[in-house]
């Protein structure tokens, strides 16, 4: 398990344990956190689950692949330097302890 602190728009945090090997965004569907909506379930079809990754750990949750990039233009919310899809992170020992911010709005 990881801890995944998902901070909502509003600074409400939900902190929760994530299986290794899951995903950012099936740690926040899992546990009913508001603000990640994931449309296409994880497919990489859609930007509902954009997040941006706590500055302090960007590195260590890597650069998003060519298609996440594209996929993030069609986001509702800005973009910014930190932005990633929440289905593209994997739950790794090495992200125990991961913030993640949830944009205003998906849609």
């Amino acid at each position: 398990m990881a801890l995944v602190t998902y901070v909502r728009h509003d600074g409400t945090r939900h902190e929760v344990d994530v299986p290794v090997g899951d995903t950012i965004m099936q740690g926040a569907i899992n546990n009913m956190v508001d603000g990640i909506v994931a449309e296409c379930g994880g497919g990489l079809a859609c930007a509902t689950c954009h997040c941006y990754v706590d500055e302090a750990w960007a590195d260590k949750a890597g650069q998003p692949s060519a298609t996440e990039s594209e996929m993030l233009e069609a986001a509702a919310s800005e973009r910014k330097p930190t932005s990633r899809l929440s289905c593209q992170i994997n739950v790794t020992d090495e992200l125990n302890g991961i913030v993640v911010y949830l944009p205003e709005t998906q849609f």
